[in-house]
C-alpha cells in the first residue's frame, strides 16, 4: 500500500509540473516561446558538458561522466589556469571516527549508496554530473533562477519576531554555535524522504558554514540531503550550496554554476540517495564533513568515510576566506502558505523530536573544526525554530552519539494552523 501510494503521489506531482509548464508556455506569444527555447538550449549547453560516458540511473536520471578538467567550475574566469588540487593538504582528526563507534544494535544505522551505481561507474579522471533536462529548468521560476535559493533563506537565531516569521517563506529547526572562529563542521545526518505539499516547496537537512553578517554580504557553504520537486522532480538527493552575497547573484546548488571543483569519480552531487529511513524500521545516515585546508585555504567536503568530493576555492568568498563565525546544523522547509494556511510539507521524518529514534530524524556526533585543524564537540550549542508547534528541535549528548539533536515536524497540524 505504502509503495503504491508513494508511486501515485509521484505521478500526481509530475502531472502537476507538466500542466504548470504547459500553462506557462501557452500564455507566451510565439516570439516569446522562441526566445525561451533559445535561452533554454543555451543554458543546457552551458550546464551539460560533453560526457566521456553516460549512465542511465533506475530513477530516470542520466549521469554524465565528464572529464575532470571540463567540469562547470572551469567556466569561471578566475579558474581558467587553475591547477586542480587532487587532495587536501590536511584532514581534520578527532573523536568519533566511524571505526571508533560503539553503537548498540538498536541504534545502528546502515550504509547508503546512490541509485545510479547499479548501472555502472565513471572512469578515472572523470566526475559524475547529473544531466540537467529541459523539464528541470522549466520547473524553475525562470531560466536565470534555476539552481538558486531565494534571498534570506538562512536561519538567523534570535530573530523570531512574529512579524518576520514567514517573511522569507522559509522555516527552520536548527542547532548552532557562534562566538568563535570555526574552520569546519561535521555531522552524521539521518536520511528520510519527507512529503512536500507544493511543487515549489522543499525540505532539507544540512550543515551551514557561515561568515559575515546576515545582511547582503553573507558567505555560506552548505551540504546535506534535500527533497525539492522544483529542482529534481522527486527523491531524496545529496546536495551542496554556496553563496558569497546572501543568495543574491553568486552561488548555486551542486554543480549548476562555476564554483565547486569536484575531484571524486564515484559520488554525483544532486543524485538520489538510497535507501532512506522508514518509520519504526531500518535507519540510514549520511556523514558530511566540511573543512578549510589551512595550507591552500580552500574549503573541502567529504561524504561518508571514503569520499573526499572536492572543494570550494577560497577566492569565491570574502569572510570565509579567513574562517567561519557561525555553524548551523538542522532542517529547513519552504512554507508558501498556498491556501492561506501553514504548509503540510514535512521536515526530517515529519515527526516531532520527542518521538525519538526510529520515528524522529536526528543529527548525531555534531562537531566543529578548531584552529588547530582538530574535530571537537561544540560548546554552548543553541537551538532555534520560528514556530515550535510546526517544527521543533531538542538537543542531547551521550557517549556514542556525542552532541546530537532530534528535529523536525509535520508542519500544519491542530497547533500549527
Amino acid at each position: 500500500m505504502g509503495a503504491a501510494a508513494d508511486g501515485h503521489r509521484g505521478r500526481k506531482m509530475r502531472m502537476l509540473f507538466f500542466f504548470a509548464c504547459l500553462c506557462c508556455l501557452m500564455s507566451l506569444t510565439c516570439a516569446d516561446r522562441q526566445k525561451l527555447q533559445l535561452q533554454l538550449q543555451k543554458h543546457l549547453k552551458r550546464l551539460n558538458k560533453p560526457p566521456i560516458k553516460a549512465i542511465q540511473s533506475p530513477d530516470g536520471d542520466i549521469i554524465d561522466c565528464v572529464h575532470i578538467s571540463h567540469q562547470p567550475a572551469f567556466d569561471h574566469p578566475f579558474l581558467k589556469d587553475h591547477k586542480i588540487q587532487a587532495r587536501p593538504s590536511f584532514h581534520p582528526e578527532g573523536l568519533f571516527g566511524e571505526n571508533k563507534m560503539s553503537m548498540g544494535s538498536k541504534e545502528r544505522s546502515n550504509p547508503i549508496t546512490q541509485l545510479w551505481h547499479m548501472n555502472g561507474k565513471c572512469p578515472e579522471d572523470t566526475i559524475p554530473i547529473r544531466r540537467t533536462k529541459k523539464e528541470d529548468v522549466l520547473r524553475a521560476s525562470s531560466v536565470k533562477r534555476y539552481g538558486k535559493k531565494k534571498h534570506r533563506s538562512v536561519p538567523k537565531p534570535r530573530s523570531a519576531d512574529p512579524d518576520l516569521i514567514n517573511e522569507s517563506g522559509h522555516q527552520h529547526a536548527i542547532a548552532y554555535v557562534e562566538g568563535d572562529k570555526y574552520y569546519g563542521a561535521k555531522a552524521t545526518i539521518n536520511v528520510w524522504e519527507p512529503r512536500i505539499q507544493q511543487p515549489n516547496e522543499f525540505s532539507l537537512s544540512q550543515i551551514w558554514v557561515l561568515g559575515g553578517s546576515f545582511g547582503e554580504d553573507l558567505n555560506s557553504i552548505e551540504a546535506g540531503w534535500q527533497v525539492s520537486p522544483d529542482l529534481y522532480g522527486d527523491n531524496t538527493r545529496l546536495f551542496t550550496y554556496w553563496t558569497s552575497d546572501a543568495y543574491q547573484a553568486t552561488g548555486c546548488y551542486n554543480l549548476l554554476c562555476s564554483g565547486f571543483i569536484q575531484v571524486n569519480s564515484e559520488i554525483a552531487i544532486g543524485a538520489s540517495i538510497s535507501p532512506v529511513s522508514a518509520f519504526r524500521n531500518s535507519q540510514y545516515d549520511i556523514s558530511i564533513l566540511i573543512w578549510k585546508d589551512p595550507k591552500e585555504g580552500h574549503w573541502w567536503m567529504q561524504f561518508g568515510n571514503d569520499y573526499v568530493l572536492g572543494y570550494w576555492p577560497s577566492f569565491l568568498f570574502s569572510y570565509l576566506g579567513e574562517s567561519a563565525s557561525m555553524i548551523e546544523w538542522g532542517g529547513e522547509v519552504v512554507n508558501s502558505e498556498a491556501d492561506g494556511k501553514h504548509t503540510s510539507t514535512e521536515m526530517g521524518s515529519g515527526r516531532f523530536p520527542e518521538e525519538g529514534f526510529g520515528k524522529s530524524s536526528y543529527f548525531r556526533n555534531i562537531q566543529v573544526v578548531d584552529s588547530s585543524n582538530n574535530l571537537k564537540a561544540p560548546k554552548d550549542v543553541g537551538t532555534f525554530t520560528e514556530q515550535s508547534n510546526c517544527y521543533d528541535v531538542q538537543t542531547g549528548s551521550n557517549g556514542d552519539w556525542g552532541r546530537y539533536f532530534y528535529y523536525g515536524g509535520p508542519g500544519r497540524n491542530p497547533n500549527c494552523p
